[in-house]
């Protein structure tokens, strides 16, 4: 995930002092921050859900009390913070409870909902449980929305939501998933951010996982990726240079570092040294790192879109025991600088500030850990090859082996768009 408001506040700065502001980066936190999928159930069923959640219900999921006990074992690992998520977390009928405790452990709280079930009572107690954030998912205006989201109603259902919640002085941002069938609604929905009060806009390209991974020969072009990107970068840089209180993060695609600084090196050349030392200090990839997923059953991901690679259960190992264990050869590869990555990724000039992209589209279409990255959106000029790369990935269809049909059967019957 790369926080583009964070080092747009640098660059506006440094343009505005006419040096690079002084101060160190902070240390960061022991543990990673974890995404915690507290169920799998949710009244949507959504064309790039990683989960393949449906409005069902999903039989192990970890109890109240097992929650609990999670969250004080994620304390004592030096886990900062918690992103509550689904499914749809506002099915879980504890789903505050568990928010309260999260906070009296002294960990930061935040909600991640498709918006559509929040009313004035649910909105009143988003507010009083003191969530950090609340993140509300929105794929275009309301034809496009409705369509990804399979519910005719959706969008106003989820406008109406984000609504409630900014009139309560909730601190609200957009969570936007970019394909082919939704990159037009973009501009759109950029501005729909400033109109409804939202504060923040994550910009996430397609992973390879649950229904994201069915749908992956609608993925974005390159062309498309690269025009959505440059639209992103305007917008933060003109946030931060005109003071505003908005955030603009991008996710899922690690190549968004070296093109942010070739970004800089176009507009801002004095001050693009700088930032790529700031990129190459935050590394790109934080799966395996930074970031970890708990899964509703309780069994740890390296990230959300690993479900089906598995680290091991919070029922039967201490969270820090399953992070730190590095005998599984996918997190070996994940936690080693730099990664074993093979192909163009192993030949990028950028391979300590992207960390070799996003290995789940990688191993979802070759099988390979460390294969090179296909959603990739750099040129090999761009990448530093002198020579023509050999033939690149391309992205077929997708097609289901028998366990993942049958799974994907149980959770909702896979409608071809």
């Amino acid at each position: 995930m790369l926080r583009l408001s964070r080092y747009m506040r640098l660059l506006a700065r440094a343009e505005s002092l006419g040096r690079w502001p002084e101060g160190r980066t902070p240390p960061g936190p022991t543990g990673p921050v974890v995404i915690w999928n507290l169920t799998r159930r949710c009244n949507l069923t959504c064309k790039h859900c990683y989960a393949l959640s449906a409005d069902m219900h999903y039989p192990g999921e970890l109890s109240t009390e097992e929650a609990k006990a999670t969250m004080a074992d994620l304390k004592a690992a030096g886990v900062p913070a918690l992103i509550l998520s689904g499914g749809e977390p506002l099915l879980r009928p504890d789903i505050f409870e568990l928010a309260a405790h999260a906070r009296e452990l002294g960990l930061g709280v935040s909600l991640s909902s498709n918006g559509t079930l929040i009313d004035a009572e649910r909105a009143d107690r988003i507010a009083a449980a003191g969530f950090d954030y609340v993140g509300v998912s929105i794929d275009g205006l309301r034809e496009t929305h409705d369509k990804f989201r399979r519910l005719q109603g959706a969008f106003d259902a989820t406008v109406a939501g984000l609504r409630l919640m900014t009139a309560r002085g909730l601190k609200v941002g957009l969570r936007y998933t970019m394909t082919a069938m939704n990159a037009h609604d973009l501009p759109a929905l950029l501005q729909l951010m400033r109109d409804e009060g939202a504060t923040k806009f994550y910009f996430s390209h397609l992973n390879y996982a649950g229904r994201g991974n069915i749908h992956r020969a609608k993925d974005a072009h390159f062309a498309m990726t690269r025009d959505a990107l440059d639209r992103i970068l305007d917008r933060a840089w003109q946030a931060a240079r005109d003071g505003l209180d908005e955030d603009y993060v991008t996710g899922n695609n690690d190549a968004d570092g070296p093109y942010f600084i070739a970004w800089a090196r176009q507009h801002l050349p004095k001050w693009a040294p700088m930032l790529e030392q700031r990129l190459r200090a935050w590394g790109g990839n934080a799966s395996g790192l930074n970031v970890a997923n708990i899964d509703n059953v309780g069994d740890v991901h390296p990230d959300t879109m690993w479900w089906h690679h598995r680290l091991g259960n919070v029922r039967e190992r201490r969270f820090a025991d399953i992070w730190a264990d590095t005998s599984d050869p996918l997190m070996a590869g994940l936690k080693q600088q730099p990664r074993p990555v093979t192909g163009r990724c192993a030949r990028c000039i950028h391979l300590s500030i992207c960390g070799g992209n996003t290995r789940t589209r990688a191993h979802q279409l070759t099988g390979d850990f460390w294969a090179e990255d296909p959603g990739c959106y750099l040129t090999d000029e761009e990448i530093g090859l002198t020579e023509p790369a050999a033939e690149r990935l391309t992205v077929t269809p997708f097609r289901s082996s028998k366990s993942t049909a049958v799974e994907a059967r149980r959770a909702i019957p896979i409608v071809p768009a």
